[in-house]
Order: structure tokens, then sequence, then C-alpha cells
């Protein structure tokens, strides 16, 4: 039976650590969703800066304007770029989470289905054990019965 509790407790740390593996991923989901969030934002951003620059192309613009709207358009592309490099992080730290939870779970089931094995060993002897039991008491009954009242058989 110690065994058996033992084993009961590497499912209960098992379950435990199951658990954390989704919350870690969820969160990872969720950091991945923020990022790409706020990557669509500064695309979003640099599509309607463009667009408004663009009706005004038949304007004359001084240089020292144009210079620092290419500058600034510049660097938000490169805000866009690093924040791309960040969605490709998140999206590495949500596979490897859920690559963690799948083998979490797969622990989680191998010592279930080696909890149920004892189980069903241990109810298989006991049943043993009781047959065995139930098989003497008939044998004994059917020895006192057969040799009669005085101890001879018949």
């Amino acid at each position: 039976m110690s065994s058996l509790n033992s084993l009961t407790v590497a499912v209960d740390v098992a379950s435990r650590k199951r658990d954390a593996a989704r919350k870690v991923l969820q969160d990872a989901l969720a950091a991945q969703q923020a990022a790409r969030a706020q990557l669509d934002q500064l695309e979003d951003y640099a599509r309607e800066t463009e667009s408004r620059w663009g009706v005004k192309a038949d304007t004359a613009m001084q240089p020292e304007v144009m210079y620092h709207h290419y500058q600034f358009m510049n660097r938000l592309g490169h805000a866009a770029s690093i924040q791309t490099g960040v969605v490709s992080d998140q999206a590495g730290r949500v596979e490897n989470a859920q690559r963690a939870l799948l083998e979490a779970e797969l622990r989680l089931t191998s010592l279930r289905k080696v909890v149920d094995k004892r189980r069903h060993d241990l109810e298989l002897q006991q049943m043993r054990r009781d047959q065995k039991q139930t098989d003497e008491r008939a044998a004994l009954q059917y020895r006192t019965a057969s040799q009669g009242p005085q101890g001879q058989e018949y």
C-alpha cells in the first residue's frame, strides 16, 4: 500500500506541475497577444502617417520638414522591426510553454496509468486471498462433514 500512496503523491505533484505549466502557457499567450497588438498599433500608425503625408504631396514642403518626416518614419520602422522581434520571441516562449505543458500532461497520464495498474493488481491480490480463504473454509467444512460425528470417515 505504501507504494500506492507514494504513487498518489507523485500524481498530485505531477498535477500541480501540469497546472503550473498551463498557467505559464496562458501567461505566454497573453504576452504574445499584447506584443502583437503593439506591433499592429505601430504598423497602423505608420500607415496612417504615410497616408496623411501622401495627401500633402502636392503641396510644397520645406526640406527640413521632409527630413524630419523621413527620420520619424525611419524611427517608426525601426520600432516596428524591434517589436517584430519581440513578437517572434514571444512565439518561441509560447512554443516552449506548449511543449512543457504537453510533457507535464504526458507525465501525469503515465503516473495515473501506473496508479490504476497498481490498484488493479492490489485488488486482484485481495480477490485471490479472499478466494483462497473461502476455498480453505469450504475444504475444512467438507472434511468436518465427511468425518462424521465420531471423527470416522464415511
